[in-house]
């Protein structure tokens, strides 16, 4: 088993969320909207069509959503496991985190009626079988710099408890672990530095930040520049490094 794969078990936890992070219960308003920077969620106008023999029936999408949702407005965890085996993908897989992107889900685990019909439709998707279908095009989309970057700055505000500004740590792990690890080589050593660090969560920057630090460091820290505006827990991430390669 290579590094990605080991990091990647490291997300695995509650069977039935929405992504591999502990549950959390649907604030008391099901219409609650967590604060989501614009510029970090564009419009779905650039998603592809795809022909089909029938259009588009918003009857059939909302009698799809209430497979699951029952007489709600609302499914959550346990609903979203089926919905998952159903569509045949795990619900630790990064495919669940792109489709919450494209619906504009605001929390994790949960998708309510209007996100369902507003995502599912500028998908065109009003069964399973047409998500399925879509599925190899959902994750074409993370090779793509701009949507997976979007995507990612998303799921703090997707992954973050509603009343903290951070995410947790255990949390940030995770979804770091989903979304870097098949392609940053220096997240298994992120991962270790985290887990002796002091910090107790990353706030937005960090976690911004942390996405640019993979894409622009070489790996051997190189170009790293310390009088850069980066946070300092990068600053300490490196130093950390450093004093740890010289200690080999």
């Amino acid at each position: 088993m290579d590094k990605a794969a080991r990091s990647i078990q490291l997300v695995r936890s509650s069977k039935g969320s929405i992504m591999p992070v502990k549950k959390r219960k649907l604030p008391d308003d099901h219409e609650h909207k967590c604060k989501i920077t614009s510029f970090t969620r564009p419009q779905i106008c650039g998603v592809k069509t795809f022909n089909s023999d029938k259009q588009f029936s918003n009857k059939r999408c909302l009698a799809w959503f209430h497979k699951y949702a029952g007489p709600d407005k609302v499914f959550g965890p346990e609903a979203m496991e089926k919905f998952c085996e159903d569509i045949g993908v795990e619900p630790e897989n990064i495919i669940m985190l792109v489709l919450a992107w494209h619906l504009e889900a605001a929390n994790m685990g949960y998708f309510t009626k209007d996100e369902w019909l507003r995502g599912m439709s500028l998908l065109q998707c009003d069964c399973t079988e047409r998500l399925q279908g879509k599925l190899d095009y959902l994750h074409t989309e993370l090779n793509d710099s701009v949507v997976f970057k979007n995507i990612y700055r998303y799921a703090f505000d997707f992954a973050r408890d509603k009343n903290q500004r951070s995410l947790d740590m255990d949390t940030a792990k995770s979804m770091l672990a989903l979304l870097l690890a098949r392609t940053w080589s220096l997240f298994p050593t992120f991962h270790q530095f985290l887990e002796q660090s002091k910090y107790k969560g990353l706030n937005k920057d960090q976690w911004y930040n942390v996405l640019e630090f993979s894409r622009t460091i070489n790996t051997d820290l190189s170009n790293y520049d310390e009088d850069g505006a980066w946070p300092v827990l990068l600053d300490e991430f490196v130093d950390w490094q450093k004093m740890r390669s010289a200690s080999l």
